[in-house]
C-alpha cells in the first residue's frame, strides 16, 4: 500500500485478467479468468485527498465514463481515511464487447488501484462493490479470484449487507479455451434484451441437469461428458440471431474439440481443446466465416491466480513504500 502524501517515484502495473463466462447453462453463475489481460500503470499519486483516479490514456480508447475511474469513485466513497488522486494509464487486450469481460476487468482495475493507493479493501466488499457496477457477478468474481468461479446471490451473506458470494472451483490445467471473436462486437444489453424473462420449466431442469454435470466432469477430469454438460436452452438459443455463426460452431463434430458454448453474452464463442490446438484453431475460423462472420481466433488457457501487481514503487526520501 503507498500511504497517502507518497510520490510515486516508478510505475506500479495492474494486470486484471478478462473471463469467459456461462459456459453453457451456467448462465450469470460461471465464469473462467482467461489469460488475456488488461494492464493498469499508476503513473502519479497526489496527496491532495482528491478521492479520485484520471485515467490519462487508455488503449484501445473508450467512449463515455471509464469503467475504471467509475469503480474507484465508488470504492472511494467507502474509505476510512484519506484518498489521494491518481493518474493511470490503461492498456487492454481485451476486446471491447465481445463477451470476454472486458467491463468487468476495467471496473476490477478501479478496485485494485485504490488498493494500492489506499488502503485494503476485503474480498467480500470488492466482490459487492464490482458487482453492483456490473449488474451481474459472473464475469467480477473470476477477474478479482481468478480460476472458475461460480457466484450465489441472495439477501445477505454477511459483511455490510453484501448480496453476493463467489465459490472457487479447480479448472484443470490441461484444458484450453479456443475462441473466435468477430470483428463486430455486440452490446451486453442488446444481447440481454433477446432474452425471455421466462423460461418453461422442461428446459429449466435441463439447464440445471448440465451446469451441474459441467462443474462434476471439470472436477474429476470427465472430459467425454463435456460436450452433452455444455448445452443451453436458455440464452444461447435466444440469441442465435444475433450472433450468425453460433449455430454452426455449435454442431462441430471434431474428436479434437470437447464442447463449444458461446462466451459471455456474445458475441465471441469458444471451444474446449486439450490438444492439436492450431488445427482447432483453423476449424474454428473456417466454421465462422463459413456462416459469414469474419473471426480472430485465440487460444488461452485459464489464469488461475488473483489479480497480478508488479511492484516497482521505490520509497521517497523519509518514507516507506
Amino acid at each position: 500500500m503507498v500511504p497517502a502524501g507518497f510520490l510515486l517515484l516508478a510505475e506500479t502495473e495492474i494486470l486484471v485478467p478478462g473471463s469467459t463466462a456461462n459456459l453453457g447453462g451456467g448462465f450469470d453463475t460461471l465464469g473462467v479468468a482467461v489469460q488475456l489481460y488488461l494492464r493498469a500503470r499508476i503513473v502519479d499519486v497526489r496527496a491532495d485527498d482528491g478521492a479520485r483516479l484520471e485515467v490519462v490514456s487508455s488503449k484501445p480508447a473508450v467512449r463515455g465514463t471509464n469503467a475504471v475511474e467509475r469503480a474507484f469513485a465508488a470504492i472511494a466513497k467507502r474509505a476510512t481515511g484519506a484518498v489521494p488522486t491518481v493518474f493511470a494509464e490503461i492498456e487492454s487486450d481485451i476486446p471491447l464487447a465481445a463477451g470476454l469481460g472486458s467491463s468487468a476487468a476495467a471496473t476490477v482495475a478501479g478496485l485494485r488501484i485504490f488498493e494500492r493507493v489506499a488502503e485494503p479493501v476485503s474480498d467480500t466488499m470488492l466482490l459487492a462493490t464490482a458487482t453492483a457496477l456490473e449488474g451481474h457477478a459472473d464475469n467480477a468474481a473470476p477477474a478479482l479470484f481468478g480460476g472458475m468461479t461460480s457466484v450465489v446471490e441472495g439477501d445477505r451473506f454477511g459483511e455490510a449487507g453484501s448480496r453476493v458470494r463467489a465459490l472457487r472451483w479447480k479448472w484443470p490445467d490441461d484444458l484450453r479455451f479456443v475462441i473466435a471473436t468477430p470483428f463486430t462486437g455486440l452490446a451486453t444489453a442488446k444481447a440481454r434484451a433477446a432474452l425471455s424473462p421466462t423460461i418453461p420449466r422442461k428446459d429449466a431442469v435441463f439447464n440445471l441437469q448440465r451446469v451441474l454435470s459441467l462443474v462434476h466432469a471439470l472436477q474429476h477430469g470427465e472430459y467425454d461428458r463435456l460436450r452433452e454438460a455444455l448445452q443451453d436452452r436458455w440464452h444461447q438459443p435466444a440469441r442465435a440471431a444475433l450472433v450468425p455463426h453460433l449455430g454452426a460452431v455449435l454442431a462441430i463434430d471434431d474428436p479434437d474439440v470437447l464442447g463449444a458454448y458461446l462466451s459471455g453474452a456474445g458475441p465471441s464463442v469458444a471451444v474446449l481443446a486439450r490438444r492439436d490446438f492450431a488445427r482447432v484453431e483453423r476449424l474454428l475460423q473456417a466454421t465462422c466465416e463459413a456462416a459469414g462472420s469474419p473471426v480472430t481466433v485465440r487460444t488461452l488457457a485459464a489464469h488461475q491466480h488473483t489479480t497480478m501487481m508488479r511492484d516497482a514503487v521505490a520509497s521517497a526520501p523519509g518514507r516507506t513504500a
